[in-house]
């Protein structure tokens, strides 16, 4: 049973049937409401397929600039981070840091196609030693002006649109990459009791 329109229906549809899987971003103590909101929003508008992160505080979203992208979201908390990174490499995924080090790459070098996992530090310190300690690419944006670095919720745009751009010419987007299990589990909830919920 669906307590919404078949084009409200269709387009929960395509959402789940384009969500990248083995694309995944995890927030490292990102801690500013504006950039968690913008993080967030980017993260639905590119489909990834699950969004972690670790707060040291609890942070309220801005739905003004989130406008609602959280309710689609797969998201998860890290409690661990060392089981995360243990467990997010037994999975095969290659870990991808935003950081200038000595073995920093250009971002645009790295294949996203591969499942990846897409790591923001926060807005003073960046990444963490742990998540450093995991990476298997450091990578930069290149910055021809005064400033070295980008605001992270740019940083992460910018990263996730590559990401974008190379899926969509080998056709990830073309095809599910969520079980058929999940997509009803998650149209169930979207669809029927979100909306229950809603109105108690």
């Amino acid at each position: 049973m669906y307590l919404v329109t078949n084009e409200r229906l269709n387009k929960m549809k395509k959402i789940l049937n384009t969500r990248q899987d083995t694309l995944r971003v995890f927030m490292d103590y990102v801690y500013s409401p504006h950039n968690l909101s913008a993080i967030v929003r980017t993260c639905d508008a590119v489909n990834v397929g699950k969004l972690y992160y670790r707060h040291q505080k609890k942070v309220k979203l801005n739905n003004e600039i989130t406008m609602g992208a959280h309710k689609w979201l797969f998201t998860e908390y890290v409690e661990d981070i060392e089981n995360f990174y243990k467990n997010i490499k037994e999975k095969g995924y290659q870990v991808v840091v935003t950081l200038l080090d000595k073995d920093t790459i250009d971002f645009r070098e790295v294949d996203y196609t591969k499942p990846t996992l897409i790591v923001l530090g926060n807005e003073v310190d960046g990444a963490s030693e742990v998540s450093i300690k995991y990476a298997d690419k450091k990578v930069i944006i290149p910055m021809y002006g005064m400033s070295q670095s980008l605001n992270v919720s740019v940083a992460n745009a910018v990263i996730l649109y590559e990401a974008q751009r190379q899926r969509s010419i080998k056709g990830m987007y073309d095809k599910p990459q969520l079980s058929q299990e999940i997509i009803e589990k998650t149209l169930k909830k979207w669809t029927y009791e979100d909306i229950i919920k809603a109105k108690k």
